[in-house]
């Protein structure tokens, strides 16, 4: 929201009072109490009349400087901020002197200028991250649209903004207005599904704005130098998170904010659904079963969508007999071949389901407020007709909500698509618990999704996976997240990429999307393009809306590429599950940002169209039917060469290269100096990793070693280890755990096997 005319004038309407001077500063054992002036206090008279603002500046965790400002303080409800479960008290230094004031957490410090001229600084030592300087931080009346406070932080030179949740728009945020409101607007638009109010930038540090209620972003499109955030309200809350590079920032902000459980091995193979609007019944799915099976494509998850119920009545959480006469019967058939099962749940209940006259007399959904209908449900013929929204903030509504999951469960389900959850009113609602409906529009997602995964956790225990649409900041405590409803070309392939590269830049470990697009019919090109970049993601679904996702039905070609691309994600999973692994302990995405990885390359600043599968790992997705794809390898002169996962071409780092590819290949490297776990099994995703284990060396520097770890299914260290270097000899030595049955391969030769033992040494 702009509240400025230009450097000079303000909108029409619009009283704005600017913190302009720290006019006095409370001591406390744990924090700095501000009294901010909105005017210069030349005199007694000047005390007089006019608002003030109270800065609090406090740490909820090392590294981490709070910042709380409040006009009233007295006048509004208690309001909802996002879940902190990592929040506390630690040990904080504060220097009272003459001229400011500073608090210090961990890394990072909060300078307060005393008197005349407002100021915060926040620095790591003394390198200054960023300010809230004149005219940054203020509070505004604008009549008929409220009052609001807003803060405005400094950008530098050449200063990147990230992250904001999953965002379609350009991966670099500079120039963007984005309004932190979740809404149901595809990927083709600037809304989101997914809003997160954190930012990160490329010089070391991250803002999360502490509210659940709408903030308005204005990053560099206002004030250009600055990044102005603000919400409707008496008060604005938000934390500086240190770094000092984009990894530390976001193991902080998920100690703050929570980070994912470890997804089930499972869930990292292939998923193919039913798609949306197309004919299907218990024949279909069981057709492309067997079919998939025949053609040997591996199959991990076999997905319902909505009209597994009947028509009109989403949720009813009962199968539709006509199409599936017996569920129970179907699904142990479904899990003999070694299948898990989801089905499609959103949190509405539609008129004509059953269970909707039960929902209103227990009180089970969203009411009416104000005028006539008040206390009524509130109902709404947007997606189902007549639906009410069930509200989980009446703990029995929840219990009632979940009861229906459990029975699926014991039917036979696995997991559940929790869709939906952003059409959510904002104004004439009320909510069990008394929530501000305002507020409770963003935090609605968390509610839902946390519901549905306390229950899995509950009943599957370490099995417990969502496929969630819609979340909020912390809602990577509730995995796995997909990017919502794209189209089948090239371009919403590429917008999904960025949309994701967002979203895991704000602490989210897993991220998926819809293989081909969800909406249209993808030509062979796109579809085959999409396998690739969707086997190389953390999850991997093929669904659509009105077509079917099967390859046969594209091409034959089709089937082969999705073959080599499930097989070859089966055996990078010791890997990949033990990056899996390291993302539920650091915070640290698995699917990450080539600015995350590589943050002192520059060339890495801006990279939208690749990124890295952990730290060995480089993907480039082709966005063209012809094959023909740019990509940087980061690095520079000595360094050791990037190396082709498939082809076994090198390639020096620290520069552009342009290749063309088939449909059974793409620019997928290997980074210098890095060892990847290569598992035995090409036809599931889950399997003991530690057998068979083919440790892959790459271009290891003589006298360098490096670091490796292959993880179990339960989510232990099976084994962890070194491989290091002397001339042509190399030699692996396995520290904790245990390697079956496993050897060392350079470039393509491999060593003896070692049925047991921890060290092997080898001539390559």
């Amino acid at each position: 929201m702009k509240f400025t005319d230009g450097q000079w004038l303000l909108q029409p309407g619009v009283a704005a009072h600017y913190a302009a001077e720290a006019y006095a500063v409370e001591v406390h054992e744990d924090r700095l109490v501000v009294l901010a002036a909105t005017r210069p206090i030349k005199h007694r008279g000047d005390t007089l009349q006019g608002p003030t603002l109270t800065v609090t500046l406090s740490s909820p965790l090392e590294g981490v400087i709070r910042v709380s400002v409040e006009h009233y303080s007295a006048s509004m409800p208690p309001r909802l901020h996002v879940p902190m479960p990592g929040a506390g008290r630690p040990a904080v230094q504060i220097v009272d002197g003459e001229a400011k004031a500073t608090l210090t957490s961990g890394a990072i410090s909060v300078d307060v200028k005393k008197g005349e001229g407002w100021s915060l600084t926040f620095r790591d030592g003394e390198r200054v991250l960023t300010k809230s300087d004149w005219r940054g931080l203020g509070y505004v009346q604008w009549g008929s649209k409220g009052n609001h406070v807003h803060e405005q932080l400094t950008l530098a030179v050449g200063e990147n903004v990230y992250g904001l949740g999953e965002r379609f728009t350009p991966w670099v945020k500079n120039g963007q207005v984005v309004e932190n409101t979740n809404k149901d607007g595809g990927t083709a638009c600037e809304q989101a599904y997914k809003s997160v109010p954190f930012y990160l930038t490329n010089r070391g540090y991250g803002v999360l704005v502490n509210e659940a209620g709408p903030v308005s972003f204005e990053v560099g499109s206002e004030k250009v130098a600055r990044v102005q955030f603000s919400r409707e309200g008496e008060s604005l809350d938000y934390c500086v998170i240190a770094g000092p590079n984009p990894k530390e920032v976001v193991q902080r902000l998920t100690a703050l904010t929570g980070r994912a459980p470890l997804p089930p091995a499972w869930s990292f193979g292939l998923w193919l659904t039913t798609s949306f609007t197309t004919q299907y019944d218990e024949a279909t799915a069981t057709h492309f079963i067997d079919e998939m099976a025949r053609r040997e494509l591996p199959l991990s998850v076999f997905h319902f969508d909505c009209f597994w119920m009947r028509e009109f009545q989403w949720c009813d959480f009962e199968w539709d007999r006509r199409g599936f006469p017996e569920p129970e019967a179907m699904l142990k058939r479904l899990h003999a071949k070694g299948l898990k099962i989801s089905l499609w749940i959103n949190p509405y209940v539609a008129q004509k389901s059953p269970l909707f006259a039960e929902g209103v007399k227990q009180g089970y959904f969203i009411k009416r407020k104000g005028g006539p209908q008040d206390g009524l449900t509130y109902q709404t013929d947007q997606w189902q007709p007549g639906m009410a929204i069930v509200d989980f903030t009446n703990p029995a509504a929840k219990a009632w909500y979940q009861g229906h999951l459990r029975r699926l469960l014991a039917m036979g389900a696995d997991c559940f698509k929790t869709d939906f959850g952003e059409r959510i009113p904002s104004e004439g609602v009320a909510y069990f618990d008394g929530s501000d409906p305002v507020e409770m529009h963003n935090l609605y997602a968390l509610k839902y999704n946390e519901a549905v995964f306390e229950l899995l956790q509950e009943v599957q225990g370490k099995d417990a996976i969502v496929f969630a649409r819609s979340t909020y900041a912390s809602g990577q405590r509730f995995p796995v997240h997909w990017g919502g409803d794209c189209w089948s070309t090239f371009e919403s392939m590429a917008e999904s990429l960025r949309g994701g590269l967002s979203l895991t830049s704000c602490g989210f470990a897993f991220w998926s999307h819809d293989i081909g697009g969800f909406e249209g019919n993808p030509p062979p090109a796109v579809y085959k393009r999409w396998i690739q970049f969707g086997l190389m993601s953390s999850h991997s679904r093929l669904h659509g809306s009105s077509f079917y996702r099967v390859p046969w039905l594209v091409d034959e070609e089709s089937c082969d590429v999705l073959r080599v691309f499930t097989r070859l994600k089966h055996q990078l999973m010791p890997y990949l599950y033990a990056k899996a692994h390291e993302a539920t302990q650091t915070g640290v995405p698995l699917m990450r940002a080539m600015l995350m990885e590589h943050p002192q390359d520059p060339a890495c600043a801006t990279l939208d169209r690749q990124y890295q599968l952990g730290e060995a790992l480089l993907v480039a997705p082709v966005f063209s039917e012809a094959g023909e794809v740019d990509f940087y390898l980061p690095g520079s002169e000595g360094e050791g060469r990037w190396t082709h996962l498939l082809s076994g071409e090198k390639k020096p780092g620290g520069r552009w290269h342009r290749e063309t590819h088939g449909f059974l290949s793409l620019p997928l490297y290997a980074a210098p100096n890095s060892v990847i776990a290569w598992g035995a099994e090409t036809e599931k995703p889950d399997y003991d990793y530690a057998r068979g284990t083919v440790l892959r060396v790459f271009e290891l520097d003589d006298g360098a070693s490096a670091a490796f770890t292959v993880v179990g299914l339960d989510g232990s260290v099976a084994a962890r280890g070194r491989v290091s270097r002397q001339g042509q000899r190399y030699a692996a030595e396995v520290t904790e755990g245990a390697l079956r049955d496993w050897c060392l391969d350079v470039a393509g030769r491999r060593s003896p096997v070692l049925a047991k033992g921890a060290e092997l040494s080898w001539s390559a």
